[in-house]
């Protein structure tokens, strides 16, 4: 009977072992695909970017505000209590007008925004300008867990984080979404934030927070159905495809 016990026990911990095994395959699979992000860009402590530069932000504050009342956009919504360390995916990604449009909203509702983008941003001597302005450079032909360590540092961030991604990936309506930002958001446990760029009706906006609940394609359905009543046909496909 003892030995029956024992056998039980070496038998539980070795499945437990190989479901452990799998997770961490999965991940490094994810990682892989997904490109490189060093954790001390996530982490605002370590990378002093236009969002936390002391005395430089209300100024910058105050000009966005005033450049998006001036030049008719309005802003709609407000970030949720719960998602002040969040994922933010920005919809549509169409326009090289997209970067300063978020960043100024990022102002307008006062967040501390860091964004990733491709690798060829950050080439010289651009680098240094586009960290300071936020951003993660993202590698996708390099072989390491981006989603594991985004997931991480805002895990560790001690304070408020907004990671911001483009599911679209690249500019224009595209057939499919990288689902990236669903996983770093469910490693993480944070919120999705939901957030649009309307250049036709002048309208920068956040959405509710949604939990992602690990149904990949249910949570997708949902999320698209958010952009299809707020933007409609602007909003584009959502089909699930690559991380990052």
């Amino acid at each position: 009977s003892s030995m029956s016990n024992r056998a039980n026990m070496i038998g539980t911990r070795g499945s437990a072992q190989r479901i452990a095994a799998r997770r961490e395959r999965y991940r490094a699979a994810l990682g892989a695909r997904a490109g490189i992000i060093p954790r001390s860009h996530l982490l605002p402590s370590m990378q002093r970017t236009l969002f936390n530069t002391p005395l430089l932000k209300p100024l910058l504050r105050a000009a966005s505000i005033a450049f998006l009342r001036v030049a008719g956009w309005k802003t709609e919504g407000r970030l949720p209590a719960e998602a002040r360390k969040s994922v933010f995916i920005a919809v549509p990604h169409t326009s090289n007008w997209d970067l300063p449009y978020t960043l100024m909203a990022g102002f307008a509702f006062d967040l501390n925004l860091v964004w990733m983008g491709k690798e060829s941003l950050f080439r010289a001597p651009f680098g240094p300008l586009m960290r300071w302005l936020g951003g993660l450079p993202v590698a996708r032909s390099r072989s390491t867990n981006a989603v594991a360590s985004a997931a991480q540092a805002l895990r560790e961030a001690t304070g408020p984080l907004q990671l911001v991604l483009a599911p679209e990936a690249t500019r224009g309506q595209t057939r499919q979404w990288r689902t990236g930002f669903y996983y770093i958001a469910l490693e993480a446990q944070v919120p999705i934030v939901m957030a649009w760029l309307d250049y036709r009706g002048k309208r920068v906006g956040l959405g509710p927070a949604f939990t992602p609940t690990g149904d990949l394609d249910r949570d997708l359905a949902e999320i698209r159905r958010f952009y299809a009543n707020v933007m409609g046909p602007d909003a584009g496909p959502c089909d699930a495809e690559s991380p990052l």
